[in-house]
């Protein structure tokens, strides 16, 4: 397989668990079997990638980029796709949230070993 860079490993892991996630609701709990199997697939890549990921760059910051861009980017599809409303409080956290991970990949000594 042809080397990436860790935040690439990471930015696929990430699309691929925001992916798997974005599509929980359509698996009617488990029983669309062609959802489901899907679903587990891209959950599979994501921890795949991840652990690609973190050979190279630290767990608990490489959790924390995943987790922050992965938390706006579900909230984000989820008020596109299915309507969920997001208050002054919501959009404020994940806005902190985003802000977090935009300061850990720029400031931080710690993204890699």
């Amino acid at each position: 397989m042809l080397a990436l860079p860790p935040l690439a490993t990471l930015l696929i892991a990430i699309l691929l668990e925001v992916v798997a996630t974005s599509y929980l609701p359509k698996t009617n709990q488990f029983t669309s079997l062609t959802i489901t199997a899907g679903v587990l697939i891209a959950y599979a890549l994501a921890f795949y990638f991840l652990s690609i990921t973190v050979q190279t760059m630290s767990l608990g910051i490489a959790y924390a980029i995943w987790c922050g861009v992965g938390i706006v980017l579900v909230a984000s599809i989820s008020w596109l796709v299915y309507g969920q409303k997001l208050d002054i409080y919501a959009i404020t956290g994940m806005s902190f949230i985003l802000i977090g991970t935009i300061i850990i990949n720029v400031f931080s000594q710690s993204v890699t070993h």
